[in-house]
């Protein structure tokens, strides 16, 4: 049998609802399940809405995970940086060899073709990863920058037909 809802329950649920504790938060702590509770607030006329704050909660998080995108932007474009600063620097490389398979190392001016290939596609992997997590100012793709040009290039021509007319009529 279910135990009756007491005046003692709704000043429970009416005090810890003015300390915003949530509905399940209420439950446990007087001892009542979830629809109980909300049972109670319905007649007391509370809610357990929470939309303005959990927009302003989305919205921290949003921001949050935008600077942390940034973060990690910033350190693949400096990883990228570092390994392009690899592609004509002097480097030693080592390998086993021989019958008696002994390791043996070289100085070179600069990594071999393959290593330097290696080091551009990598290179090139981090700085395009961290144009997507922060694009570049002035566009995010070349469609924009193409339609920022045109849009340039038409208002020039307007202007030099502008200048034009007016030579022809003085």
């Amino acid at each position: 049998m279910r135990k009756p809802i007491t005046d003692a329950d709704r000043d429970q649920v009416r005090r810890l609802h003015a300390e915003r504790k949530s509905r399940n938060e209420i439950a446990r702590i007087i001892g009542r399940s979830g629809s109980t509770v909300s049972k109670i607030a319905a007649d007391l006329d509370l809610s357990f809405e929470r939309g303005p704050e959990v927009v302003a909660a989305t919205e921290a998080r949003r921001v949050d995970l935008a600077g942390r995108r940034q973060q990690l932007a910033e350190a693949l474009h400096e990883s990228a940086e570092r390994l392009h600063r690899q592609l004509f620097a002097p480097c030693t490389i080592g390998a086993f060899g021989g019958k008696d398979n002994v390791w043996s190392e070289q100085d070179l001016d600069r990594p071999t073709f393959a290593d330097q290939r290696q080091i551009l596609a990598a290179t090139s992997i981090a700085i395009d990863k961290s144009l997507k997590l922060a694009p570049a100012e002035g566009g995010e793709d070349a469609n924009q920058v193409r339609s920022m040009l045109g849009t340039l290039g038409e208002v020039l021509a307007d202007a030099f037909a502008d200048d034009e007319g007016a030579d022809d009529g003085g």
